[in-house]
């Protein structure tokens, strides 16, 4: 018979004299002689002494490398997730569950978890460039090494820069930079580059526009090729028909396209396909 069974045992024989003494006293009396007849032998007390305070120190090793080797979205997203690499040598157009879209630069990746519309947090390795759809309720984070730009509707470029930087630049609206271990935040406006490298944070201005001024049309289908990946056909008879215009580095193709169509009155037809563009 176990230790167990002999206490249980004994407990109730124990209970069963007479009542010739308080409840109170006869519990006492039980643990006094409970603690003498099953005392743990010192050695073995000592040894799981030592194995809990191990496990202590283990679980805090444990819980304290999870807190400073995973970033706040990998906390939430590596149980289910969604990878996206762009393996090629073209820029790739990615749009999530949100609807913001993301142009994936060449030998880059971004991940996010399945719950997306909710906790809008993604990863970037590489460079993107983000076109955030507005969401007071749920604030849209980048994070890409030590940095978390967090947005509500904007459109920018995040860039790893050195092991631990990035490279912030905002094209439109307004957002706010953070970096892992310091607690001043950065907010930047339209123009502003943010970098982060070496442990040094700086914000200088940058040139988010291209300006024609003067030049022929098909100065600007060049432009929309090289960019793009589009080729533009205009009808000879425009060929040296002059624009001016400032267009936003990082605008959607069918704002450039749309504004051509309206300033010289002309249909347009776009294959996806083919990547052409066709004005007449």
């Amino acid at each position: 018979m176990d230790e167990k069974k002999i206490e249980e045992e004994l407990k109730k024989i124990w209970d069963e004299t007479p009542n010739l003494h308080s409840d109170a006293e006869k519990e006492a009396s039980w643990e006094s002689f409970q603690s003498k007849a099953f005392a743990p032998k010192k050695k073995d007390f000592k040894i799981w002494r030592y194995a809990a305070a191990a496990a202590v120190i283990i679980f805090m090793l444990i819980g304290t490398g999870i807190y400073f080797n995973r970033s706040p979205l990998q906390e939430n997203v590596y149980a289910s997730s969604n990878v996206i690499e762009n393996t090629t040598s073209k820029i790739k157009t990615v749009f999530l569950p949100d609807s913001s879209k993301v142009e994936l630069s060449p030998n880059s990746k971004i991940v996010y978890a399945n719950n997306f519309a909710d906790n809008r947090k993604i990863e970037i390795h590489g460079e993107a460039y983000f076109k955030v759809k507005k969401d007071k309720k749920h604030p849209f984070q980048v994070f890409c090494n030590e940095t978390t730009t967090t947005v509500l509707g904007t459109s920018f470029t995040v860039k790893e820069y050195t092991q631990k930087g990035a490279i912030i630049a905002l094209y439109e609206g307004s957002v706010q930079m953070n970096v892992k271990g310091q607690d001043k935040k950065w907010i930047l406006e339209p123009g502003d580059k943010f970098t982060y490298g070496n442990e040094i944070a700086a914000v200088a201005e940058f040139d988010r526009f291209i300006d024609f001024d003067n030049e022929k049309l098909t100065a600007l289908g060049t432009y929309i090729e090289e960019n793009y990946g589009y080729k533009v056909a205009i009808p000879q008879e425009y060929y040296n028909q002059r624009i001016t215009v400032r267009i936003n580095k990082k605008e959607d193709l069918k704002t450039i396209v749309q504004l051509i169509s309206e300033m010289y009155n002309l249909n347009f037809e776009v294959n996806d396909e083919l990547k052409e563009i066709t004005f007449q």
